[in-house]
């Protein structure tokens, strides 16, 4: 691997960690302001150039329009940051030489000096090293169909059982076994709240179908459960907190099922395995939709992007 040269890291006092904070971040933890994690991998693996820019920009001004701070997270040059300023945006949003980074990734490119985006895993992971308490993103990695025989689940699931922080999410990718997902979720003990709904989240669906236990109406019940779960000082799991995309900007429930289908067919037709199933999938769905696929992700990361700076909010006043 490269050497990895101080020149390439940005000054950092003691108390960063792994992570370097940008000023705003840094004085929002400081006076008890909120702050809420947002992921790098929308801006440089989930949208096209020059639209990946501007939804970031979009996304962050969300949070702030909330009264929050945004802390988008990335790795630049090695060096793991928590809010990034314009340039450091459009550097990642360029996308030349920018990795796409997991939790397991992030130590061999610290170790290079490399750049990248952060998927959930890492996005969480580093959000909680720095600090954060409340990451909004759009939808979670979960257990893949036909699992028995693949085999696959994403690393998402196993970093949350082990991560304290709050994530606002629409539910898992509908290409997962939700069913599934969910079991394996109640087996690592990580606590899920449906939002205003009884029905777990279907990411591009504001139902999947399947039922949730726990139900809260306001960003004040949200921070009461992070409160219990500092109180009752068990396992440093993490709190999903399942938000349904809006049902005007959903799929089609029908058109969803009809390509959805048709993509696993293809996807079986074509041997396609591992890492590469996920971004085949919502490729094929963006493409067979004619983009509305694409539209409903976006309209469900804007409502948790906006209900993760509320309850931000809400946690912040309980400080």
């Amino acid at each position: 691997m490269p050497q990895h040269t101080a020149s390439a890291s940005p000054c950092r006092s003691a108390s960063d960690g792994p992570v370097v904070l940008s000023e705003e971040v840094r004085e929002a933890l400081e006076q008890g302001r909120p702050v809420v994690a947002l992921e790098s991998t929308i801006i440089t693996h989930g949208l096209p150039s020059p639209r990946n820019l501007a939804v970031a920009a979009e996304l962050e001004g969300l949070v702030r329009v909330e009264g929050a701070v945004p802390a988008t997270i990335a790795v630049l040059d090695g060096v793991a940051h928590a809010g990034l300023d314009k340039e450091q945006l459009e550097r990642i949003a360029g996308g030349e030489g920018v990795r796409k980074l997991g939790h397991r990734d992030l130590a061999p490119a610290f170790a290079a000096g490399a750049t990248g985006a952060t998927t959930v895993s890492a996005t969480a992971f580093l959000a909680a090293r720095a600090g954060l308490r409340v990451f909004a993103t759009g939808g979670l990695g979960g257990v893949h169909r036909e699992f028995a025989q693949t085999q696959d689940e994403s690393a998402d699931l196993a970093l949350l059982a082990r991560t304290r922080i709050t994530v606002v999410c629409a539910g898992v990718k509908s290409i997962l076994d939700v069913p599934a997902t969910l079991q394996r979720l109640e087996t690592l003990g990580v606590t899920v709240l449906g939002y205003g709904t009884e029905r777990f989240p279907g990411f591009y669906l504001a139902s999947s179908g399947e039922p949730v236990d726990w139900t809260v109406h306001r960003p004040q019940e949200v921070a009461a459960v992070m409160a219990a779960q500092d109180a009752l000082d068990g396992p440093e799991s993490a709190l999903l907190v399942a938000n349904p995309v809006d049902e005007a900007e959903q799929l089609d429930p029908a058109l969803h099922d009809r390509v959805l289908a048709e993509a696993l067919e293809e996807c079986r037709r074509q041997g396609i395995t591992g890492q590469a199933v996920t971004p085949f999938l919502l490729g094929f769905l963006v493409r067979a939709t004619g983009g509305a696929s694409l539209e409903a992700n976006l309209a469900a990361v804007r409502g948790n992007v906006t209900l993760g700076a509320r309850i931000a909010g809400a946690w912040a006043e309980r400080a």
